[in-house]
């Protein structure tokens, strides 16, 4: 990829960034909330907001999360956005029914196995996603238009109407902000569009700015009026494809075009898939099936770890088997799992108690695997096929960056929702005149094969989102998702782990450093961990820690015994999330 040889400088008339400071106890969060009614939990304060306007204006939770969805495109531009997608678990009350909302971003007609190499190697990673070969045709605004249409009360116009008044009005950049904007400078400046939003005079909006962002209030307000039609088949679907196929970029720079049409946009359709059920030591777990190999890798641990009395162990000895388990799921998601439209995965064989059971036999309780190689699950299911056993896959880099949130309302409706552009501020590509970014969603391909996910027309890339709902005794116990790609599965597990083996409470399970092995050379690990008591009681087993980076910024409902609900979010990765309740209890 050629490197921008001067900043951007061109402002685009229709952006308006205004440079004065606004305190930030404008914004001020709370990370946890008790009481009654209905609840939402977002990384960010004026998502949640919107969220409860619209529980307060009548509308259910299906309304709310799509409303905090809206503002979190707003708020949180660099994780999600309507040029990205999502899959979404709603708990209908009323029919005591879990249903899955897949709106997973699809490979244009254009792609082939190939299409991320040349002469016969793989191309550069950083490369691919700073491109227009790198975006998927959009699934989100087709979920949104689903989830509104059959489980909705709301239209459109009334849901978006909190964004548009955040992305008109403006919000202060956080510090948290700012710093994403500043890790991907060389790839914002590569794009005009981009650079006008979120840089000035070359360099990140400093924390505290309030930036406003009229373009993508535009977009909103022409959903709001024209509906989804204006995005699948209308003259902003015209603007993508334009951006994906010509990709806008600043004087002497060269970047990748994509391939897409409009007939690529016209023909993407959202998916309701039955969700992935399982049970852990008395709960009943529901959460996303493939394309997300998320619902699949959680399941498939937790039944590995229901053999081992954690409670009674010592957490180094217990969190040691979170690990080894964890490695295996990962073994197996990695050699079987994609897109079910593509591949026939052995679902049943990986879910079966029994097949747990034979992986578990592979965990040393005193020693750390190096490496794990995947399990054969075929005989554990009702296939009389014979079925190509796969080669074992290497670790695939995968963005970490997306956004969860979780609403629930006073009938009892809830939505746990997990969504993404991929990774940070995803291909780099504002598309001009709307404001938003759109996503690099294509890298999560293997770039080369023979692999259940390889690029092919159509396909839907392997996701780790694990947006999930808990019940016990029929009723719900608690959801749970997280951003942070495939560590999504891990924070998501080490959650449960936590909440239902160790005894932490909810906050304190979030908020617990996170370790995430996946099968690799060594367990990411956050920064301050390496080096505690409880690092190096777990070096005793010959653990090994990768480079600490923040992981996830999860988010989570507790439907408590006495009725009320408490709201749990970050209290202190990603600058604190925010959580609130309809009536706070006192």
């Amino acid at each position: 990829m050629t490197q921008l040889r001067r900043p951007a400088r061109t402002l685009l008339a229709s952006t308006l960034i205004l440079s004065f400071i606004v305190p930030s106890a404008a914004w001020a969060k709370t990370p946890v909330a008790t009481g009654t009614g209905g609840a939402a939990a977002t990384i960010s304060e004026p998502a949640t907001q919107a969220a409860l306007t619209i529980l307060n204006q009548g509308g259910n939770a299906i309304d709310a999360a799509v409303a905090a969805a809206a503002t979190l495109g707003v708020t949180d531009p660099f994780s999600c956005g309507i040029g990205g997608g999502g899959l979404m678990v709603i708990y209908l009350a009323k029919d005591k029914r879990v249903i899955t909302l897949d709106h997973r971003e699809t490979a244009p007609a254009s792609f082939s196995p190939t299409v991320f190499q040349q002469d016969g190697k793989e191309l550069d990673f950083d490369t691919a996603v700073a491109s227009g070969m790198s975006v998927g045709v959009p699934g989100t605004v087709r979920g949104w238009h689903e989830a509104l249409q059959r489980y909705g009360s709301m239209s459109f116009k009334q849901v978006l109407a909190p964004a548009i008044g955040v992305a008109s009005r403006g919000f202060p950049v956080s510090a948290n902000f700012s710093h994403l904007i500043d890790e991907n400078l060389n790839k914002f400046k590569l794009f005009p569009a981009t650079s006008a939003l979120y840089l000035k005079d070359g360099k990140a909006l400093p924390a505290g700015t309030l930036l406003r962002n009229p373009d993508l209030a535009k977009a909103y307000r022409e959903l709001s009026s024209d509906g989804i039609k204006v995005f699948y088949e209308g003259k902003m679907g015209r603007a993508i494809v334009a951006a994906v196929n010509q990709p806008p970029v600043a004087a002497g720079v060269k970047v990748r075009p994509g391939k897409m049409s409009m007939a690529d946009l016209a023909n993407y359709e959202a998916r309701i898939r039955q969700p992935i059920h399982s049970t852990y030591r008395g709960y009943d777990l529901y959460g996303m099936a493939l394309p997300s190999s998320g619902g699949i890798a959680v399941a498939e641990a937790l039944n590995i770890l229901e053999g081992y009395d954690l409670k009674a162990l010592p957490r180094a000895q217990a969190e040691h088997l979170y690990l080894e388990a964890s490695r295996l799921a990962f073994a197996d998601r990695n050699a079987y799992l994609a897109d079910p439209e593509f591949v026939d995965a052995p679902v049943a064989g990986l879910l079966n108690k029994d097949y747990a059971s034979r992986r578990r036999e592979l965990i040393n309780p005193q020693q750390a695997t190096p490496h794990a190689s995947a399990g054969d699950p075929y005989p554990f299911q009702n296939d009389v096929s014979v079925p190509l056993r796969p080669r074992n896959n290497k670790l695939l880099a995968e963005g970490a960056h997306t956004t969860h949130l979780t609403v629930a309302d006073k009938q009892g409706n809830i939505v746990s929702y997990t969504y993404t552009i991929e990774s940070w501020g995803g291909s780099g590509i504002v598309v001009p005149g709307y404001g938003f970014l759109l996503n690099n969603e294509m890298t999560d391909f293997d770039f080369s094969g023979p692999a259940p996910n390889v690029p092919e027309a159509g396909k839907r890339p392997r996701s780790s989102m694990s947006p999930t709902i808990a019940f016990r005794n029929g009723k719900p116990a608690f959801t749970i998702g997280s951003p942070g790609g495939a560590t999504i599965i891990t924070t998501v597990l080490q959650t449960i782990v936590n909440y239902v083996d160790l005894g932490m409470s909810m906050p304190d399970a979030l908020n617990a450093p996170r370790l995430s092995e996946r099968n690799g050379m060594a367990t990411d690990v956050e920064p301050g961990f390496a080096g505690t008591a409880q690092a190096q009681a777990l070096e005793k087993t010959g653990q090994r820690w990768g480079q600490p980076e923040e992981i996830g910024a999860a988010n989570a409902l507790v439907f408590n015994p006495d009725g009320t609900i408490t709201a749990v979010s970050e209290g202190h990765r990603h600058g604190v999330g925010s959580a609130l309740v309809q009536k706070p209890a006192h």
